[in-house]
Formats: structure tokens, sequence, C-alpha cells
């Protein structure tokens, strides 16, 4: 029985997908995470306990508990246990991300100096560490602006600014949150300094792929058919297939082909996120990558991902790091999308109605709600989950779309507001 190696967070979404698609594989699954190792086997898996800010030793770690038991591939879900996956695959010898690269795509400073480089469309962009002061540039700045940190996943802390004013609160805001205990324990330098660059209009897409030794396989363009301008970029709908036209479809995979390179992606999962700006002219049209992680889709959004057969995400991912060809596998005739429910205000969670009614929609297969009762809420941008997840199928992606607005307005979350602590 092939072995493969599964690298993640303990609060990864993912790791059941990956465990029902080896389980449909006939491969073993063999966990690494940031789990406690002072218990024994706390989730009763044998995972391997590492610590991503500890490379070294968790390196060592993982050859120690994998020493009679061979690994023949490597997946990770994540962006700092993808990190920690590319550096186990070089010490291993087995094919996958090169840890510089690895390191580079989830550093929003570093790509930006990566694609910079390669000459690839760039916004102009600056790093300052957390503790200037943002009123010593702020009036040199063009705005719109936007203030992100350098190693937050998703959306966390990122905030559009359209003057000085705004500016200077964004800035203030995003330095408490890199002092919130929750990312100081990640232990992370690149957490020490904010990114500011220019906002980029235009639609947001997202791209799944997998690099084969360098070639590109797209696996699905992806709609945000929500407009993302800010102040803050909540992502709500991912919907496939995509409805851009042809032209614009070739330009983000070129482009994001292009973005690979720059960072040294070559071989593994990408999830990248593009902008596209419109134009009178097809020659004017330009893409921006923002970035390209060295992972699969994050969450549950995997399963909205489906190819012919009803062959899920992960089954195409284990295949692929077992050295398998997947070059064929294409993404399913119908239309699938995945609504991440937003967390409506801060408050303490209570419970939600409304679940049957918004499972009854036509066209709606799922309504996952992740959120547990009595969890302190905290939206974008110092919040870091979602409610949930809603995932639907039509024969048009407008109809995926209708559903998953449809069975969102029936859902409704009891929140109650926090009291104050004298």
């Amino acid at each position: 029985m092939k072995r493969v190696l599964l690298v993640a967070t303990t609060t990864g979404y993912q790791i059941r997908s990956f465990g029902e698609a080896a389980e449909s594989l006939g491969v073993q699954l063999a966990f690494a995470s940031d789990r406690c190792d002072q218990l024994d086997d706390p989730w009763w898996d044998q995972a391997i306990p590492v610590r991503f800010h500890e490379e070294a030793r968790s390196i060592e770690t993982v050859l120690a508990a994998c020493a009679e038991s061979p690994i023949d591939g490597i997946v990770a879900v994540g962006d700092r246990p993808a990190v920690l996956a590319a550096r186990i695959g070089r010490t291993l010898g087995l094919p996958g991300h090169p840890p510089e690269a690895a390191a580079i795509s989830r550093n929003k400073l570093a790509t930006r100096e990566a694609f910079q480089s390669a000459g690839l469309p760039t916004p102009w962009f600056f790093a300052t560490p957390i503790d200037a002061d943002p009123a010593s540039f702020a009036s040199r700045l063009r705005y719109p602006a936007v203030v992100k940190p350098l190693a937050l996943a998703g959306s966390r802390g990122v905030v559009r600014v359209n003057n000085e004013e705004e500016l200077l609160a964004a800035f203030a805001r995003v330095r408490r949150l890199l002092s919130a205990r929750d990312v100081r324990l990640e232990r992370d330098e690149a957490h020490g300094h904010v990114l500011i660059e220019s906002f980029i209009p235009g639609a947001e897409y997202a791209v799944e792929g997998l690099l084969t030794h360098g070639a590109l396989q797209t696996l699905a363009i992806i709609d945000k058919p929500d407009p993302l301008d800010g102040p803050f970029f909540e992502e709500t709908i991912y919907r496939m297939p995509s409805v851009a036209p042809p032209v614009v479809q070739r330009r983000i995979i070129g482009a994001v082909a292009a973005a690979c390179s720059a960072i040294g992606l070559r071989h593994g999962p990408v999830h990248a996120e593009c902008r596209v700006q419109a134009a009178a002219d097809d020659e004017d049209l330009r893409v921006y990558v923002l970035e390209v992680a060295a992972r699969p889709i994050g969450g549950l959004c995997s399963r909205a991902v489906r190819f012919e057969g009803n062959v899920s995400l992960e089954e195409v991912l284990l295949r692929h790091a077992l050295g398998e060809d997947v070059s064929s596998s294409t993404r399913e005739a119908a239309a699938s999308g995945v609504m991440m429910i937003p967390v409506p205000r801060r408050g303490i969670y209570r419970g939600v109605d409304g679940v049957d009614q918004a499972t009854a929609v036509s066209g709606v297969e799922a309504v996952r709600i992740t959120v547990k009762p009595d969890t302190t809420l905290v939206p974008l941008p110092e919040g870091k989950s979602y409610l949930g997840f809603i995932f639907a199928r039509g024969r048009h992606p407008a109809d995926v779309d209708r559903a998953l607005r449809d069975a969102h307005s029936r859902l409704e979350f009891r929140v109650e507001r926090e009291l104050a602590v004298l």
C-alpha cells in the first residue's frame, strides 16, 4: 500500500476529505500536524507532532517516525504546512515545490518582489515595520491603497484606505491584529512588517492548478461574482466554470503560469488569486496575480471542485503526489459553487435557524454550519473563519449563484452581544 504524508494544522477542514479520498484509492495516510506533543495521540490518528516555526526539529521528528514505513508522496494543506512539507520532501528526495519557493509564496512582500523582478504586472508597494509611524509617509501615498499583513491567510488584516485618515486608522488596526496572541504564537518574523500597495480595481478570479515539473495544468478558473472593492475583502461565493470571455481566461492562465515561474514553484498544487483590469482593447487587458499559494484551495471549498467520474480534488492530488499521470483529469460538466458564510457581526454565536429550508432550495447540495455554539464571532478584518459553507450545483453558473444566495437568505444566525468586562 502506497503511503502519503499529509502536513496540516489541527484545525484543517480538509483532513477528512483527504481521508475519504485515500480510502477510495487504497492509499495509507500519515499525518503531521501542530498538535500537542505532550499527550499520547490526543486525536487518535497517530499523527506526528510538528512545529511550523521549528522546521529542523520537525523534519527530524518526521524522519524518525517514518523510518520503518517509508513515505511515497507528500501533500500539504495550508500555507505554513506547505513550507514545512516542501522541506520534508527535499530531505526525502521526493518531488515537490522547492522550499525557497514555498516560503516566498506565503510572504506577500517576497511575492511582490519576485513578480516585479520577473517584469510581471505589479502594483506599487513598500513594506514598513509594524512599529513605524504611518504619519511619516501617509501624505506621500497615492490613494486608494491597501494595507495588509505579510503572512496572514486569506483576507485577514487586509484593508483598503482612500485617504490619509483612513490609512492611519487601518495601520493601527493591523498593528493591533499582529499583536494578538494567536498571531504572536506563530513566531513568524514576517508579522513584524506591513505591506502597503496600490489598490487594483477589477474583477477577481481564483485559479486551481497543478504543476508537474514546471508545467501548469489548470484544474479550474473560479469566478468571484461579488465585487471585492473593500474596505475589507471578505470572499463569499466561488463559482465555476468561469463565465469570463475566452481571451480573459487565456490571459489568466498565462499570468498564473508566469507567476509560478517567477516564484520558483515547480511541482504540486497551486492556488492563485488574480485581478483583471478590463480594457477596450484585448491587448491592453492586464492580469495582476495577487498571490500564488503552494497548496490547494483551502477548507471545505475543495468540495465544490470535482472531476469527471465523480472524482474529488483530493483524489487527484493524492495520485499526483504518488507520481501518477493526472493530466486527463477534467472538471465535471455541471456548474458548481460554494458560499463561505460570512460573519454578520461580532458577538456570541448561539445557533442558527432555517438550515432545513436552505437545504431544500433547488440546486443546493449541502449546508454545513462549522461554527460551534458559544463561540465568539469576529468579522473581518480581524476574524479568520466563516460560519460554514453552502454547496450547490446546476446546469449553468447563474443557477448556482441563485441557489447559493437563496439558501443564504433563509438562514438566521442568533448572535448575542458580548457582555462588557469591568
